[in-house]
């Protein structure tokens, strides 16, 4: 049996971080099984999936390593061990709007979201309180008057639920990138709009003034540029000539929510992979 474990790097750009924290991990006689970085405006951030052989792995040896590595190179380094085939632990963000949330708790209560195990409801109102009680999920209440405050916060209880990945069902807060890079690929949004076209909270408006005749929903994985990151799925419907904004909105709105639960079950069935930007199923 093999012992996995995720690390994250996270600082200002710097000369040898790659290079420093892969041979602490050859000399911690680990086996790197990916590896993903990127420097955005001299913000660094770095990825790699790590495996022992059981008898081959100390613990104490490997946290206690990267403590002392990320002093010296002044950068944020974790670490998590995870267990081989084990569920996805999933977080799910949200706000007001009630049919993302209440499609997701529907799939958890019926079984449809067997790799996923859901974690927690976060919220910046408590609006959707007892949808996520009903589901028997916890629900934490997060005032985002103050982003860093706030996000600085979120992490916080992410890392204490152990969160493998997060569901954005209509949370309507842009993220940070301090915040992006910690989950990067693995925060699963849906916008109102077939993207590129139409980014920003009033799509369907813009849409309904332009007088399209199709109107679509995208979701997409979260990137540091609003409603640009790669996407996993998109569904759309055509615009009768005497349907009001109300009822496009409507519409628009069991779209999503189908949409954003088609593109939950193929992250969780592990088919997509990210190559330059564009997301394939594999």
């Amino acid at each position: 049996m093999k012992q996995f474990a995720t690390i994250t790097v996270i600082g200002r750009d710097k000369t040898g971080v790659v290079a420093r924290t892969t041979d602490f991990l050859f000399l911690q006689r680990a086996n790197i099984e990916a590896l993903e970085e990127q420097v955005t405006r001299g913000q660094f951030s770095m990825t790699v999936q790590a495996s022992w052989k059981t008898s081959q792995l100390d613990r104490k040896s490997v946290c206690g390593g990267l403590e002392k590595l990320a002093r010296e190179l002044d950068m944020e380094m974790k670490v998590r061990f995870t267990e081989p085939r084990r569920r996805q632990r999933m977080a799910i963000l949200a706000t007001k709007e009630r049919h993302c949330l209440q499609k997701l708790t529907q799939a958890i209560k019926s079984g449809a979201l067997k790799k996923a195990d859901p974690a927690l409801v976060i919220s910046n109102r408590r609006d959707l309180e007892p949808l996520a009680k009903d589901a028997g999920l916890p629900f934490v209440h997060i005032p985002w008057e103050d982003r860093l405050r706030a996000e600085t916060k979120a992490l916080s209880v992410l890392d204490e639920h152990e969160i493998d990945f997060l569901v954005l069902a209509r949370f309507m807060k842009i993220l940070s990138p301090n915040f992006v890079w910690r989950y990067k690929n693995k925060i699963i949004n849906i916008h109102p709009s077939l993207l590129p076209s139409f980014p920003g909270p009033q799509a369907y408006r813009q849409a309904y003034e332009q007088g399209v005749k199709i109107i679509g929903v995208s979701s997409h994985f979260v990137t540091m540029n609003l409603d640009e990151g790669p996407i996993i799925a998109q569904d759309c419907f055509r615009v009768r000539p005497e349907m009001s904004f109300k009822e496009i909105i409507a519409e628009g709105q069991k779209l999503e929510a189908a949409t954003l639960l088609k593109a939950v079950k193929l992250y969780l069935n592990k088919r997509l992979d990210v190559y330059w930007g564009t997301v394939k199923e594999v």
